[in-house]
């Protein structure tokens, strides 16, 4: 994917109009639909208000998904649950507390002779 199509993507996903994102990132709306339609690209400073705006990477907004590691893409992951009610953050953590107290088990008992 793109920049243009990426930040066409991440603006639609938050709902917001090109107006709105112009507005985020200190731009002008025409701005926003040249970014999307291709005819300009971001400078640096547009790139990082818009990855600031947007909550990713800058090399998200450039590369996207194929150079992220699986620790990068668990990270990324992580990084949203700040968007999740308090409830459903805590099933999350609390998955993960299991899942982790059981590879230690596990590790435990395999080191039992």
């Amino acid at each position: 994917m793109s920049l243009r199509e990426r930040v066409r993507q991440l603006r639609e996903e938050r709902g917001w109009s090109q107006g709105e994102l112009a507005e985020k990132i200190a731009a002008g709306p025409s701005q926003i639909s040249r970014y999307e339609h291709g005819r300009i690209t971001p400078s640096a400073e547009a790139i990082i208000r818009l990855a600031e705006t947007f909550g990713v990477s800058i090399d998200y907004l450039l590369i996207g998904d194929a150079l992220l590691s699986p620790e990068d893409a668990l990270g990324d992951r992580l990084a949203g649950l700040a968007e999740l009610d308090g409830h459903d953050r805590e099933l999350v953590l609390s998955f993960i507390d299991a899942l982790i107290t059981k590879t230690r088990l596990k590790a435990l008992a395999g080191g039992i002779s």
